[in-house]
């Protein structure tokens, strides 16, 4: 007889210890996410440096913060490398330590090793389907951001190529930028 893996619920998840290993809500299953390696963590440290200079007063930097989401119906938490959220959105009085509560306006995800463009293409339209307003895939390998938005076709950005967005106004950054704060040949 086959046995069927519980499901857990969204309070269940939170309610889970934390530990060494990160995980994420999918489909009822606490699934481990991947640990970062060298070019994946001093990417998510450039570019939370260079988005940090320009949220001051506008918002707040997450790295690896959950986000408590719907995905097809369900209850989904993912953990993006990075994410945005104004303060229009999600007021900076709040003090809690806990899952953020509302789709974000931005979500960063790094491309890892064993990750494919079209694995996170899918998750990049998941968190638009949840509301969160843009999408950056950032590959380490080809050098290039692709900003998904929610009522237009992706768009992949290279070398000097401006990350400028009606919706954050006044962020002027490059793939180049990224990748020399980086420190990626």
């Amino acid at each position: 007889m086959t046995q069927l893996k519980p499901q857990l619920t969204l309070k269940e998840f939170l309610a889970l210890p934390s530990g060494d290993i990160t995980y994420e809500l999918v489909d009822g299953e606490a699934k481990a996410k991947m640990a970062p390696k060298r070019f994946h963590s001093r990417l998510t440290l450039a570019i939370s440096q260079l988005l940090i200079l320009w949220a001051q007063n506008r918002g707040e930097i997450g790295i690896e913060w959950a986000v408590t989401l719907k995905r097809q119906g369900r209850d989904w938490v993912p953990v993006p490398d990075l994410l945005y959220i104004s303060y229009s959105r999600l007021s900076n009085e709040v003090i809690e330590d806990e899952a953020c509560p509302i789709p974000p306006d931005l979500v960063i995800e790094i491309i890892s090793p064993d990750q494919t463009f079209g694995q996170m293409s899918a998750k990049a339209t998941d968190y638009l389907d949840a509301g969160v307003m843009r999408v950056w895939v950032v590959d380490a390998r080809a050098k290039t951001v692709t900003i998904f938005y929610p009522d237009t076709r992706p768009q992949t950005k290279t070398s000097v190529d401006s990350l400028e967005d009606s919706l954050f106004e006044g962020l002027q950054i490059t793939p180049q930028q990224i990748f020399q704060q980086a420190g990626i040949p």
